[in-house]
């Protein structure tokens, strides 16, 4: 797990006097069962392309072997910079099949970010897609010691690329490596409440029970006679998804260009006759806002699930008119695989009314516990509010290399969202605010230390606060209020061209407010409330 020698532990049961096993299947294994027992039946379409689950299988396993030859194995970290398609999935599961971690970036981050993920977590292989040489060459230049740089696509960067590993692995022998319950499978990375990225350590006996609680309290009754539809980033909830796709045997159809398309994805719809997508409430309202909606034939869904913000009520209505009731919102974080809450679709409403949940996040997830908890650590009757607590196999193992946000996070065995909310005497979950600054925007997390220190480089600012607002498009969207130091001058559209590039663009600032000075506490503190309230006072909130 977290810095645990690779040797198999032996503990014995008092009771029994057995030896005690933490042997589990490797989440690799979900695979090979799939192709063993459907080999011909469809694995992926992206475009014309097609895979069946044999030759998905197949290239897989020659890309581990070929990961294998280059001195790539179990517990190593693989980075992977990369659009979705076949390419991004073939490096999860041949990470998965070595043992190793699979190390997944957001492809929105700039050269800079990326070489830091490099170097926190330590990787010995970095895959990047042919278009992000600028990528290759910052990690390259934090990490000399690589044992493989390849490239996805043909590239000027790298000693191979993708199709010229899986080409040269066909036939070799890629046993798949047998792991621990708390084996590390996955970093997820996650900055929680302070600015730098932190991994937060996945593992295969984790991973497995988050796949069981997905299809058992989001996706009931998946069969291989279902077919879903890929419109977010694979290398986050999305890839959760495609793996409770490979457990039964689904079909995943993947959007054919870079960006997003509602017309063509109402358009695979039909033709693919999909049962089930995972969104965020921005690609949702996308979709239902889109006139593409009434010209395709969508009855064919069953689960539209959406996480990753909250949705506004009148969105969710007009989505329930459109769609009917196919909704299925889930609450949780990647610490916790996006396992705390379900709302189902009986539950969503299409009207307000006394009884009505559509306002919840749902009730606790399988096999899973929620607290609301004081400052102490105490739990909180119904209807107070206070933390968001949780505890069961969903949360992860803690994170990688960070022992003092470990501590922060952990308390007496519960996981410490950050969130802020109260449930009620059922168990139904409402959240009320963040403990974090962090804010949501297009289901991204943003977190605004981590902004602010950029902005700070920039010449002549003094202070900033950036500040998550809500917006009707985006969920919230960024604002930063800056103070100039004495005898400068800063304006809006300089800083924000200077911005762009050193951040990854979901993270700019729409807006640039210059102040004489930011709103302090009594203890000298400067608040994101008051910064919050002081722009609400001046009338500068974007509408909602």
């Amino acid at each position: 797990m977290l810095g645990r020698s690779e040797g198999a532990r032996t503990t014995m049961n008092q009771m029994t006097g057995l030896p005690v096993s933490r042997r589990v299947m490797n989440l690799a294994g979900f695979l090979a069962q799939t192709a063993r027992r459907l080999p011909d039946h469809l694995a992926i379409a992206w475009g014309d392309r097609r895979w069946s689950w044999r030759e998905f299988e197949g290239r897989c396993a020659a890309l581990a072997a070929s990961l294998t030859a280059h001195g790539i194995g179990k517990g190593d970290r693989i980075l992977v910079h990369a659009r979705n398609g076949n390419e991004l999935l073939e490096t999860m599961f041949a990470a998965f099949r070595l043992g190793a971690v699979w190390v997944p970036t957001n492809v929105r981050l700039v050269p800079e970010e990326v070489a830091f993920l490099a170097e926190a977590s330590g990787a010995r292989a970095f895959l990047c897609q042919s278009v992000f040489p600028g990528h290759a060459a910052a990690v390259a230049a934090v990490l000399p010691d690589l044992r493989l740089l390849a490239s996805i696509g043909e590239a000027g960067f790298g000693q191979a690329t993708h199709e010229g590993l899986i080409a040269a692995g066909q036939g070799r022998p890629s046993p798949v490596a047998t792991v621990e319950y708390d084996e590390p499978c996955w970093f997820f990375f996650t900055s929680g409440t302070t600015g730098r990225p932190k991994a937060a350590v996945l593992t295969h006996g984790q991973m497995g029970f988050v796949i069981t609680n997905h299809l058992a309290d989001l996706l009931p009754g998946t069969t291989e006679a279902d077919a879903s539809l890929v419109v977010a980033p694979l290398s986050h909830g999305a890839g959760i998804h495609w793996l409770t796709q490979v457990a039964r045997g689904a079909a995943s159809i993947l959007m054919p260009g870079e960006r997003f398309d509602a017309a063509e994805a109402w358009r695979l719809v039909e033709a693919h006759r999909v049962s089930n997508m995972f969104t965020v409430p921005t690609i949702l309202k996308m979709l239902v806002e889109h006139p593409a909606v009434d010209a395709h034939d969508h009855a064919s869904l069953r689960h539209v699930i959406y996480a990753g913000a909250p949705m506004y009520r009148e969105d969710q209505k007009h989505a329930l008119r459109k769609l009917g009731r196919v909704l299925v919102q889930y609450f949780g974080l990647g610490e916790v695989t996006g396992n705390i809450t379900v709302l189902p679709p009986a539950l969503h409403e299409p009207d307000d009314g006394p009884h009505a949940r559509s306002g919840t996040c749902g009730y606790a997830r399988t096999g899973m516990e929620i607290e609301i908890q004081d400052e102490q650590g105490g739990a909180l009757p119904p209807g107070a509010q206070g933390e968001i607590c949780v505890s069961g196999p969903a949360v992860f193992a803690g994170y990688w290399n960070n022992p003092e946000a470990n501590a922060k996070a952990f308390r007496n065995g519960w996981f410490r969202t950050g969130d802020l909310g109260h449930m009620d005497a059922e168990g139904f979950l409402t959240i009320t605010g963040r403990a974090s600054d962090m804010y949501i925007s297009g289901g991204s997390n943003v977190y605004p230390r981590e902004v602010e220190e950029v902005i700070l480089q920039y010449p002549g600012i003094a202070e900033v606060a950036v500040v998550g607002v809500p917006d009707r498009h985006w969920g919230e969207i960024g604002i930063a209020v800056i103070v100039p130091r004495a005898g400068a001058a800063v304006d809006e559209a300089g800083l924000l061209a200077w911005l762009d590039g050193r951040v990854a663009r979901y993270k700019l600032p729409r807006r640039v407010f210059v102040w004489e000075a930011l709103p302090r506490s009594g203890y000298g503190k400067i608040t994101k409330a008051m910064v919050r309230a002081e722009m609400e006072a001046r009338g500068l909130l974007p509408p909602a």
